[in-house]
Order: C-alpha cells, then sequence, then structure tokens
C-alpha cells in the first residue's frame, strides 16, 4: 500500500520535474480555430479542455502542479454535483492517476497572518462566493464556501508511485501557492443545475516528463440520485519545455 504524504511535500517534489504542457492528441476532437482546445460529449453533458491555457500568477506553474482549464456545460436534464474527486488525469502508458488538487490544501506551512479574498464565478449553479484564506504556523487553512452544497471537503493528501517524483528536492514556483490568481480562476465545487455552464482550472498534480500521453477524464454524477452518467474522455498528448 502507498504511503500518504502532505501536499506541501508533493509540492516540494515538483521542483526537479521537466515542465510539460498538454496539447489534444491526433485522437481528440479540437475546437474549430483553437488547436489547443479539445471536447468530449455525453448523456447530454460537454466537457471543453485546454491544457495550455494557464496565464496568471505563477507563471511557471507547470513546474509544481498540472494546470488544466475546463468547461462543462450541462444539457441532460438533471443537476449535476461538482467535485474534483470526479476528475483526474491517467497516464496512458503507465496508468498512474494524477490527482486534482483543491486549491486550499496546497497552502504551504508556512506562517501568515494574510487573508485572501477571491471570487469564483459560473452560470447555472448552486452560486458564486468568496475564498477566505488565513494560515497561521504549520497546516491551518480557511474555508471555501459558495453555495448550500459548495463547501470543501478535508484535505487531500495525494499519492506518490513510479512515475512520480520523491519529495526531497528543491521546489520552485515564483511566489507560494496557492495565489490570488489560482484562487479566483479555479473551478468551483458545488452544483450544476440543467442548462448551466461552469468554467474554471484544475489544479492537477505535475504530470512528469516520463509520460508522453495522458487522458483526461470527467466522471459527471446526478447531484440527487448519486447516478454516475458515465465518463467523458479528452487524451492530450505531453510536450516537454
Amino acid at each position: 500500500m502507498r504511503s500518504l504524504v502532505p501536499v506541501a511535500a508533493m509540492l516540494l517534489a515538483a521542483g526537479c520535474v521537466t515542465e510539460s504542457n498538454l496539447k489534444p492528441s491526433m485522437e481528440a476532437q479540437v475546437l474549430q480555430g483553437d488547436k489547443d482546445t479539445a471536447v468530449a460529449e455525453s448523456s447530454g453533458v460537454t466537457l471543453v479542455a485546454d491544457g495550455a491555457a494557464w496565464k496568471g500568477s505563477p507563471s511557471n506553474l507547470e513546474r509544481a502542479l498540472t494546470p488544466v482549464y475546463v468547461r462543462l456545460e450541462n444539457q441532460s436534464g438533471r443537476t449535476l454535483r461538482i467535485r474534483y474527486e470526479d476528475f483526474s488525469l491517467v497516464g496512458t502508458e503507465s496508468r498512474f492517476s494524477y490527482s486534482a488538487l483543491p486549491p486550499f490544501t496546497l497552502r504551504q506551512p508556512v506562517a501568515s497572518s494574510s487573508s485572501v479574498e477571491g471570487t469564483l464565478e459560473g452560470t447555472g449553479g448552486s452560486g458564486s462566493g468568496a475564498v477566505y484564506i488565513g494560515a497561521g504556523p504549520a497546516w491551518r487553512t480557511g474555508s471555501w464556501s459558495y453555495g448550500p452544497r459548495g463547501a470543501w471537503g478535508s484535505p487531500f493528501y495525494p499519492y506518490y508511485g513510479p512515475y512520480y517524483p520523491g519529495p526531497y528536492t528543491t521546489y520552485q514556483c515564483e511566489e507560494p501557492l496557492p495565489t490570488r490568481d489560482m484562487l479566483q480562476k479555479a473551478l468551483p465545487e458545488g452544483t450544476l443545475a440543467d442548462g448551466g455552464t461552469v468554467q474554471g482550472f484544475i489544479y492537477f498534480q505535475v504530470v512528469t516528463g516520463r509520460e508522453n500521453g495522458v487522458m483526461l477524464q470527467a466522471r459527471p454524477v446526478d447531484a440527487n440520485s448519486g447516478e454516475s452518467l458515465g465518463t467523458l474522455d479528452i487524451p492530450f498528448r505531453v510536450g516537454k519545455s
């Protein structure tokens, strides 16, 4: 059984990882006029994704995480649950699953009395709201709450694996994570009503240079019944820079 490690250790591990960028593979259905953006549809749910869209701060975020912009359009006739646990990147050869990390779990154990406020936006969902993070010494976070069903869960500790680096290297992002941009641009959790659209970035464990390709997987779930609506897959090739 693989041991659990804190997210901060995962971020420290990322310093030696080759910066990777995701581009739709030849098998992906790309949007007309935008070769970086791919789309998948099933059961009335459309997933649009771009693995090269991050333009915020830090500019070198890809050294620590793999940010993927996603947009979900719901025409399923149901209310959908939006949770990070329902998204993953899976190595096409390694089959290693790179987990989606809620932004507040990325707070490093650094003493700080400051707070950051940001706004999450979506349409047809459970609403938008603000992010409040105030961390003191050791591991403490604030809360992220923006709707009746949109509360964050407990911190998520990702696994290490054969395709994931060890925890003893140097962290190289330009500033402590999460940044204001990361919080403001993150995909909000909550519910998405029929006819609604929600969009934002998902921050995955960094995809290592050992991968040639990954599959973005989204598993939409009926918020009322818990029934799965299947899996939406978008294949990406992994470029190195």
